[in-house]
């Protein structure tokens, strides 16, 4: 489904291992290293991840500046080809461990700066020496070697230390190896490439085998990466699908996770939060970068995303980069501090910023566009001229299609209808893009259901029950915090009803639960007003359970529960100090 321009790369780095691999008698034949300088020149990275010592990679490959990076000692030791800096990424085992070894006869024995390696069949006396003396390490074969790391190090946490270096993430990365202990960073790569003299169960599990052995071999790969970018793997998806809903029948409808775009439509307080948070929950745990675009502030209680700017800080485009140059690093833009009128400018600088990021890293993977037509309306004529290469991996999220840019209808995959008039809704992408959609008759609006269509598809819209995110997201953060709720509000009215103190937002509400005198505060804990409020008008259901039990506890002071029902509102809600 993928569909790259001219100037859009999926893959951004190779990553390969040395002996077998790359080298062959622990030499690099002269046109596998013409084939690594042709994908330097190609503007992709390329990272050597290997078994041996330094010292010891460097007597058979002097040349490690063809290298962006190189780790080395099966993923504990990082070294920099550019400034000659070497990292340790674990602690080596205590001296006594490798004095027992010498001991117990495992010669050879070579010692790196983390790594101590011997040979078969000496496994039986490195597994006797770490169950001896308690140690928390792990034992790796790769053909005849046995190496002892600490536990949890392996080629695929070099690999990611490597990668976020480079600012890239494993979601970029071509892999190629031949033996047991490049598995580790095989499965973790985007593509995995097995040499034609791998072992059996490498192959076995590779997306690609090649025609040729090692060295040829990788070469025959950079070939084909060079001339179509892997077209072929473009349907291979390795990794478990985005799953959107399911079908009547429990079937699942679901999206390759890369080059597809979403948009999500429907009335406000629809669901439409809840589908997208869906989507990007599942997509944080495959470890995809997500910047979401938040023009209401209503992300910031979701867990995973770092949320900058606020209604008293607008943020600017240098500083969005910035964040998203760690590849760890998941955003939420907080637009609350751009005037409304300013912001479709805000974005037209920020969209080809952002582009430019995702050619040279491939990130930010996701982009989801809460209230996409704050940013991109109808008349937002930037678009065209903004995109080099075919947009891919956005999430539109609006009331109304017709509230969009028609060029962002334009680019839509799959369309998820919520909410009540989804005909309407889908006639609206349907006209914008000139298509005629056959609308089942039986097909209308259900609770806790939405309608899908993917308009590049002959296929008919059909009704599915949306995945929900695991954590409920709270909704209009800002109007429960410090607008004005209405008919919502509050009333402190005491015992007697000698009050009648209006708490039209959560920041009044607990203004007043400090200052309020404690037979009133007494009387509304006692009969369960706060979770009942936190519940019926808040709609914040989880504030509302937590609330619960506080009124329920007859151990507390009255101290204690004003204290805790403020901090509960205080986790969940930013309050001014």
């Amino acid at each position: 489904m993928q569909r790259t321009g001219a100037h859009h790369m999926r893959y951004l780095a190779l990553v390969t291992d040395y002996d077998g691999t790359l080298a062959t008698d622990g030499r690099l034949a002269g046109r596998t290293s013409d084939a690594l300088a042709r994908v330097r020149n190609s503007g992709r990275r390329v990272i050597l991840v290997t078994g041996r010592r330094l010292n010891d990679l460097r007597s058979v490959c002097p040349a490690l500046d063809q290298f962006d990076s190189v780790v080395v000692e099966n993923g504990a030791v990082l070294f920099d080809p550019r400034t000659g800096e070497e990292t340790l990424l674990a602690k080596a085992p205590p001296p006594r461990f490798v004095e027992r070894l010498h001991e117990l006869g495992a010669t050879p024995l070579t010692v790196g700066k983390v790594v101590v390696d011997t040979r078969l069949p000496h496994q039986a006396a490195v597994l006797q020496a770490i169950q001896e003396m308690g140690l928390e390490l792990h034992v790796v074969f790769n053909r005849q070697a046995v190496m002892v790391l600490p536990t949890g190090v392996n080629k695929a946490t070099g690999m990611d230390h490597a990668l976020r270096r480079l600012g890239l993430s494993a979601h970029e990365v071509v892999g190629v190896g031949d033996a047991a202990n490049d598995h580790s960073f095989l499965e973790r790569s985007e593509c995995a490439v097995a040499v034609a003299n791998a072992e059996p169960a490498v192959r076995a599990s590779a997306d690609i085998v090649t025609r040729l052995p090692a060295g040829d071999g990788v070469v025959e790969l950079i070939d084909e990466l060079l001339r179509d970018d892997l077209a072929r793997t473009q349907d291979m998806v390795r990794e478990p699908l985005l799953v959107v809903g399911r079908h009547s029948d429990g079937a699942e409808v679901v999206l390759p996770p890369y080059g597809v775009n979403v948009l999500v439509a429907g009335p406000s307080a629809s669901g439409k939060s809840t589908a997208t948070t869906g989507l990007i929950e599942q997509l944080l745990g495959y470890d995809y970068q997500v910047c979401v675009i938040d023009p209401e502030g209503d992300y910031g209680a979701m867990q995973g995303l770092i949320t900058f700017g606020n209604e008293h800080h607008s943020v600017s485009v240098s500083e969005v980069l910035g964040f998203l140059e760690d590849p760890k690093i998941n955003l939420s833009v907080n637009l609350l501090g751009i005037p409304l009128a300013d912001r479709p400018s805000f974005f037209s600088q920020l969209f080809p910023a952002l582009q430019s990021l995702r050619i040279r890293t491939g990130r930010p993977h996701w982009l989801i566009l809460d209230e996409a037509h704050h940013v991109m309306p109808p008349e937002w004529v930037h678009f065209d001229s903004l995109i080099p290469q075919r947009l891919q991996g956005v999430v539109f999220v609006t009331v109304r299609p017709v509230h969009l840019a028609p060029t962002a209808l334009s680019v839509v995959d799959l369309l998820i209808a919520i909410g009540p008039g989804p005909e309407e809704t889908v006639n609206q992408v349907a006209q914008s893009i000139g298509r005629a959609v056959p609308w089942p008759k039986s097909l209308a609006h259900q609770p806790r259901r939405a309608v899908a269509w993917f308009p590049r598809r002959d296929e008919a819209p059909f009704s599915i029950e949306l995945v929900r995110g695991r954590t409920e997201r709270v909704r209009h953060q800002r109007k429960y915090a410090r607008g004005n709720m209405g008919e919502g509000s509050f009333y402190f009215t005491g015992p007697q009803g000698q009050h009648r103190l209006r708490a039209q937002n959560l920041v009044i509400f607990s203004q007043i639960a400090d200052g309020i005198d404690e037979p009133t505060w007494l009387y509304h804990l006692r009969r369960g007003d706060y979770s009942r409020w936190f519940q019926q008008s808040v709609r914040d259901r989880y504030l509302a359970d937590q609330a619960r039990r506080v009124e329920q506890r007859a151990d507390l002071d009255p101290t204690e529960t004003r204290k805790l029902i403020r901090g509960l509102i205080e986790a969940r809600y930013t309050l001014p100090a």
